[in-house]
């Protein structure tokens, strides 16, 4: 059984920073890859920024790359992603994901790739 908790949510002014962190516990060695999704109220679920768990190469939103950046701890079993520059359109809940399966870059953004998922955590910029 694995378990995504997230963390580091809040209110935040625009141009501000965020972290947030997911802890996973659990059956972690067949990690392959981590990614963060968010949902805005009244909008499907989209993709943010994932990491391969091995090797650590990255893969972007277009709408948060330069701002947003994606971390993992292979040690700590933790994936980060430090938000920067934030924008009224960056509120939503965040969700982190996991998956064992080889992906490619593309594959790394469709949220069908990925079957467990952390409950959410909240981020709300006011501009």
């Amino acid at each position: 059984q694995v378990q995504l908790v997230e963390s580091g949510g809040g209110l935040v002014q625009a141009g501000g920073s965020l972290r947030l962190s997911c802890v996973i516990s659990g059956r972690t060695f067949s990690t392959y890859s981590m990614g963060w999704f968010r949902q805005a109220p009244g909008k499907e679920r989209e993709f943010v920024a994932a990491i391969r768990w091995s090797g650590g190469s990255t893969v972007y939103d277009d709408a948060v790359k330069g701002r947003f950046f994606i971390s993992s701890d292979n040690v700590k079993n933790t994936v980060s992603l430090q938000m920067n520059g934030l924008k009224p359109e960056d509120t939503g809940v965040y969700y982190c994901a996991r998956s064992s399966e080889y992906m490619t870059d593309q594959a790394m953004r469709q949220q069908r790739m990925y079957p467990y998922w952390g409950q959410g955590t909240q981020v709300t910029v006011s501009s």
